[in-house]
């Protein structure tokens, strides 16, 4: 038996009203606000303090170079993909940390190149502060307006039909994904599992195929979906000799258990398409970009943070016994062992197969070492460790080699974490899996963001981590 559901959506949306479009559109309207809302309080500020624009120019100029790094860096965290605008708490923390990372990171730059003052301190606070106001209340009006069109089927323009293995229409998400970001499932013929079985099926079936050709030529119907279990090839391939009489594509949807492979990354091999399940270490150029970027962020940091290590080392000297540093094996990329330096902030050293970690309320840790894990300043002697090519600024943080051994054989692909060099921050940490990891599904789902980093590495990807943990460092108190 053949069960036939027909779509209850209501009117056609513009045909111009798909996806991709209005992604780039959210894209452009925050550009436009964050130029926008520079220029306004440059020319505001610079009439009410001085009476004339004086150097407007500059402040239009930085203004654009602040858009275009806002809108790449959101680009690269995918913050303009529908399922993502539609989450408003993320897109929020998205935009605070993205636009407060991207200010701190173009005023050190300004700083260090002495262009500083071209600009007027008011000005730069104003815009900070009236830019974030401007993209948080827009960034909440275009999350629910996305919402609702995605609720109401408003990107489904594309007139379709689906033929289904029955059971599979219900139980997948490609329907709703289909009905909401393109396509307007008109009709869903399902076919029962032992029809698709039988020797017989284009015979049993005829009728049923020629009153859906029938139906799709006279609703003009612009494409077809196939659901149908990849393993039953018969199936397709008789379906699509039925079809062929109809001009219109006919798309494979992915069944359950295809789709979570295809969810990797696609590429062709001669006439051969592969899913990347892991990918390889990074390519000799990709080490390259990322080594530069570690030489140079690591070498301005110390220039930057060598007073306050110097502060460090005294109230270290001067509140507890012991060295200023603690050194410890840590396993880094390919899985060799090296030692890490941090800022000793217990009264213990341990380094061997047994260590514990800290936790809240920890009496080891001394006065001064609990206000150094929580500011995170006790990781800044693993500056060094970076720029003796043991550590990068970005990648999974480093466990005690103890620690290292007891989760390789729990958690699996822990050991993947090793294709890329141990970071002082890393994604896991700015997503709020930093500190004490007490359980195993914490650290299990640290392993999983750690692998999701190394599976979508990126240059800029490095650059908003570290634009993101400046701003969170202060902020969050899970450390120690």
């Amino acid at each position: 038996m053949v069960e036939q559901t027909a779509s209850t959506s209501k009117g056609f949306s513009p045909s111009w009203l798909r996806p991709a479009v209005v992604e780039r559109f959210l894209a452009l309207v925050d550009a436009a606000l964050i130029v926008i809302s520079g220029i306004g309080c440059a020319v505001g500020y610079l009439l009410w303090t001085a009476g004339n624009v004086g150097k407007a120019d500059f402040y239009a100029a930085a203004s654009v170079l602040i858009a275009i790094n806002f809108i790449l860096l959101t680009l690269v965290q995918q913050g303009y993909r529908l399922k993502i605008i539609t989450d408003l708490p993320r897109t929020l923390r998205m935009t605070l940390t993205t636009w407060t990372g991207l200010f701190g990171a173009l005023l050190a730059i300004a700083f260090t190149m002495k262009v500083s003052e071209e600009f007027s301190r008011g000005a730069t606070i104003s815009f900070y502060l009236v830019g974030l106001a401007v993209l948080l209340a827009w960034k909440t009006v275009a999350a629910r307006l996305t919402a609702h069109a995605l609720r109401t089927g408003a990107f489904a323009n594309g007139r379709a039909i689906m033929i289904a293995e029955f059971g599979l229409a219900t139980s997948s998400n490609a329907v709703d994904d289909i009905g909401q970001h393109g396509y307007r499932l008109m009709r869903i013929m399902e076919i029962p599992a032992r029809e698709l079985t039988s020797p017989l099926l284009l015979s049993s079936l005829a009728p049923r195929f020629e009153e859906l050709i029938a139906y799709a030529r006279e609703n003009r119907i612009e494409h077809i979906f196939l659901l149908i279990n990849w393993g039953r090839q018969h199936v397709i391939d008789s379906i699509l000799d039925v079809l062929k009489i109809l001009p219109v594509p006919v798309h494979l949807v992915p069944d359950a258990h295809t789709a979570r492979f295809l969810r990797y990354p696609l590429s062709g091999t001669g006439s051969t398409f592969i899913a990347e399940l892991r990918r390889a270490p990074l390519s000799l150029r990709e080490r390259g970009l990322k080594r530069a970027l570690d030489l140079v962020g690591a070498s301005l940091a110390l220039l930057v943070f060598v007073p306050v290590m110097l502060v460090t080392a005294i109230l270290i000297k001067l509140t507890s016994n012991g060295p200023v540093f603690f050194r410890q094996t840590r396993h880094g990329f390919g899985g060799r062992a090296f030692r890490i330096f941090k800022f000793r902030t217990m009264r213990v050293l341990e380094d061997g197969p047994t260590i514990v970690q800290a936790q809240k309320n920890d009496p080891r840790v001394t006065p001064i070492g609990k206000w150094l894990r929580k500011t995170s300043i006790d990781e800044l002697p693993q500056l060094l460790n970076v720029l003796k090519g043991e550590m990068s600024l970005v990648g999974p943080r480093p466990h005690a080699a103890a620690h290292n051994t007891e989760y390789e054989q729990i958690i699996g692909n822990y050991a993947f974490r090793h294709h890329v060099k141990p970071g002082i921050t890393g994604w896991a940490q700015v997503n709020g899996y930093r500190g004490e990891t007490n359980t195993v599904d914490l650290m299990q789902k640290r392993v999983e963001l750690d692998l999701w980093y190394i599976n979508n590495w990126s240059l800029w990807l490095d650059i908003l981590i570290i634009m993101r943990t400046a701003v969170i460092s202060l902020a969050q108190a899970k450390a120690y």
